[in-house]
């Protein structure tokens, strides 16, 4: 298996000098994507799996963590092997989806589980079917919707420290904020400015940054509907 590696990352595990290795491939595809070579499988820079641990364990003193990232990292059948052994070098590991595999993540929250989860949320679930890669019963999904429910469900459910992660689109709302409140918990939900620039659709390039007010906007409204919601940065450049 061929991934990417950051060596090191101040921002992508709250309060810890992490790692991240990004797993390549995507079941979404987000016009608004930074990491799109990573979704596509158009990365460039590769190295194999047993590299990137190799070069973890030899600065596991160093490091305070691992983050594993996308791509979607949950659509690799070996996670729960790579989370064991990552957790046998004494690092704990925080793992980054987008929830829409929610098989797959009961599998991971099986032992060991990772220490911390990112659970990307990205509008409204009734607007996610035009961001599949597949159609949704030819995932396996009944719908987006009940994916998201499920695997917010499983987070809630395993006791793992999490969070939720919200981009503040240009074409996003407090009716998305509305929508999504029923799947947040007592965790933070973060939220973040959108930049142009990079962005899997060119198109998305064009768009005007949202500014700290859209942000605010948002998190008021979460905080209306008594979510812990705050804005700020966090890693990651995929959502």
């Amino acid at each position: 298996m061929n991934v990417t590696l950051q060596k090191t990352s101040l921002v992508d595990y709250p309060k810890k000098i992490a790692a991240v290795i990004f797993f390549i491939g995507c079941n979404l595809r987000c016009p608004w994507c930074h990491n799109h070579e990573l979704a596509t499988g158009e990365v460039k820079d590769v190295l194999s799996l047993d590299q990137a641990l190799a070069h973890i364990r030899k600065r596991r003193a160093v490091l305070g963590g691992v983050v594993l990232s996308g791509g979607e990292p949950t659509l690799y059948t070996g996670l729960t092997d790579i989370i064991a052994t990552v957790k046998a070098m004494g690092l704990p590991v925080k793992l980054d989806t987008n929830g829409v595999n929610p098989a797959a993540l009961e599998a991971v929250l099986q032992e060991p589980p990772p220490d911390y989860i990112a659970l990307d949320l990205k509008f409204a679930p009734d607007r996610y079917d035009g961001l599949l890669l597949h159609p949704a019963h030819e995932a396996g999904l009944a719908s987006v919707g009940s994916a998201l429910k499920q695997s917010a469900a499983l987070i809630h459910e395993s006791g793992v420290a999490h969070e939720f992660r919200t981009l503040a689109l240009p074409n996003m709302d407090e009716a998305d904020v509305d929508a999504l409140a029923p799947l947040v918990d007592e965790a933070p939900w973060l939220f973040r400015v959108f930049k142009a620039g990079h962005c899997l659709d060119p198109r998305w390039n064009t768009f005007a940054d949202s500014s700290v007010k859209d942000v605010e906007k948002l998190v008021r409204r979460a905080r209306e509907l008594g979510k812990n919601a705050e804005g700020g940065s966090f890693g990651g450049e995929g959502n």
